[in-house]
């Protein structure tokens, strides 16, 4: 195994949790700095604009599709809708999401069915023009047979949520079950994996199942539970283009190659929140803890440029949430406060394809690791905001006002064995990302229409450079996550990310 090869092999893992409508419940890890498009901001949410503060602070429309226990909550059968863009700076993709819900109750059953569509754009590198590339003419101009262009079109997705449930009044207690299907074939960033590859088809989908647990006493205390189970699994079929000596005609030549990759993923979390009023100044506190447990059946290999496709066995992670979170209800205003620490330890490796002989003599088997990775985060997450309703008399309706801030730090320790040249390597590093919010909402007695929208900050976006791509040889990405063991320094653009979402919500008859 080559000096090069190694460094391949540098690069972990990638976890994918993509389906997940709760980023508290399942935990996303990333050690690269890379910009996450919204793509499954897909549920509406009426705390978004306040920083998504949840801990202490009931969200009204989010809760049924997080929870299913919390649809007991339910007043009566509403019809919501949330239509939602988000789009990166520098032209760096984007995409578009259609949701549908009906949300109803009969006596102590209650249950909800959704569908949503969505459109993303293939990921632009900023400084490529957009993203296209031509083929090198043969002589006369004809293109090169065999070798297809770059695919630009919007690719759709698909999916469909289902929850049904029952309360139980007299012991103030409620369980719900919950599952979302998503047929998936354009994951945010993935076309970007692949150093200098022509085109990526992606197709896959990924299934999120959910049992929730709701128990209120009368004082106002709550205590909630879920237990998750998340399978993803998809295929990326990648096509290469590479020169040869043509013998025939006596000259360099090229032909496309098709590469396809397997990805899997399952995830196993359980979620617990504890919440309680303070007095009866309108102060609530609640706590949560999150417990995720990651394994992966089969990771993607990678096209790194300029070095051998070396095979990686899956590796496995534990992430755990632990947070409190502070709300006051003072009349019309709200405020809202969540502070949460997550510590993460997350272990990868690389195997070894043929036997390989070490720096000392010694060799290391067929399928023995030639490189582990062990990473330790202590990632921090603060959420806060504020809303005020304002009455607006004689007309019937009344003007919602909303604000707020997310702050994510990542941190984390790396400690890397090379098992073939027997050395060491430590890493510490991270990075903040920051991310206000805001919102409007109007009220009329028969419907509630809501704006929210977002901007973050402090991440970036592989730049526009000549082959070979240095920080494809780092990074590996896909859904919610990235876990990879950098060699050096990563050349990302910074970019924004922008959501925005409009949604309604009105009663059915």
């Amino acid at each position: 195994m080559t000096t090069s090869g190694l460094r391949a092999v540098r690069v972990a893992v990638l976890f994918c949790v993509c389906s997940s409508p709760a980023s508290t419940q399942v935990i996303s890890i990333r050690t690269v700095p890379i910009a996450q498009g919204d793509q499954f901001q897909i549920f509406p949410s009426h705390n978004l604009g306040m920083g998504s503060v949840s801990i202490a602070l009931a969200d009204s429309l989010l809760d049924p599709f997080v929870n299913p226990a919390k649809g007991a909550r339910l007043g009566a059968a509403r019809f919501v809708s949330a239509p939602t863009v988000y789009s990166l700076s520098e032209r760096a993709g984007g995409g578009r999401s259609l949701p549908l819900a009906a949300l109803a109750r009969a006596g102590s059953w209650y249950g909800g069915l959704a569908l949503a569509l969505q459109q993303v754009e293939p990921s632009r590198a900023p400084g490529f023009d957009g993203g296209r590339f031509e083929a090198v003419p043969l002589p006369g101009g004809v293109a090169p047979p065999g070798i297809p262009a770059p695919d630009t079109r919007a690719r759709g997705n698909e999916y469909l949520f289902a929850m049904v449930g029952k309360a139980v009044p007299s012991a103030r207690l409620s369980l719900g079950a919950s599952v979302l299907w998503s047929g998936l074939r354009a994951l945010d960033g993935v076309d970007l994996l692949y150093a200098g590859s022509r085109r990526v088809e992606q197709r896959g989908h990924s299934v999120d199942a959910r049992l929730g647990l709701l128990k209120e006493w009368a004082n106002g205390r709550s205590l909630e539970g879920v237990l998750l189970h998340n399978r993803f699994a998809a295929t990326h079929d990648v096509t290469f283009v590479e020169l040869f000596w043509d013998p025939v005609l006596q000259r360099t030549a090229e032909r496309a190659r098709l590469e396809q990759n397997a990805d899997r993923t399952n995830t196993w979390g359980l979620h617990l929140e504890y919440e309680l009023p303070i007095g009866t100044s309108g102060w609530r506190v609640g706590w949560l803890g999150t417990a995720n447990r990651l394994s992966h059946p089969k990771i993607p290999n990678y096209e790194l440029a300029n070095v051998p496709v070396l095979p990686r066995d899956p590796g496995r992670s534990s992430a755990y949430n632990l947070g409190i979170g502070l709300s006051k209800r003072r009349g019309p205003a709200t405020f809202g406060v969540d502070a949460i620490f997550e510590p993460i330890r997350s272990y990868t490796w690389a195997d070894a394809a043929t036997p390989v002989t070490t720096s000392a003599g010694d060799t290391i088997a067929a399928g023995g690791k030639t490189v582990e990775n062990r990473f330790r985060f202590a990632n921090a997450l603060v959420r806060m905001g504020v809303s005020r309703d304002v009455e607006l008399q004689g007309l019937g309706k009344a003007v919602g006002l909303q604000l707020g801030l997310v702050v994510r730090s990542v941190r984390y320790r790396l400690a890397q064995q090379d098992n073939v040249q027997l050395t060491q390597r430590a890493l510490e590093t991270g990075w903040f990302e920051w991310t206000p919010t805001w919102g409007l909402s109007l009220r009329f007695p028969e419907l509630e229409i809501r704006y929210r929208g977002r901007v973050t900050h402090g991440a970036g976006r592989p730049a526009a450079q000549s082959f070979p791509v240095i920080w494809g040889r780092d990074v590996a990405f896909a859904g919610g996550s990235i876990l990879a063991a950098p060699s050096g320094p990563l050349n990302l653009t910074d970019v924004k990310t922008a959501t925005h979402q409009i949604s309604l919500s009105l009663p059915l008859p």
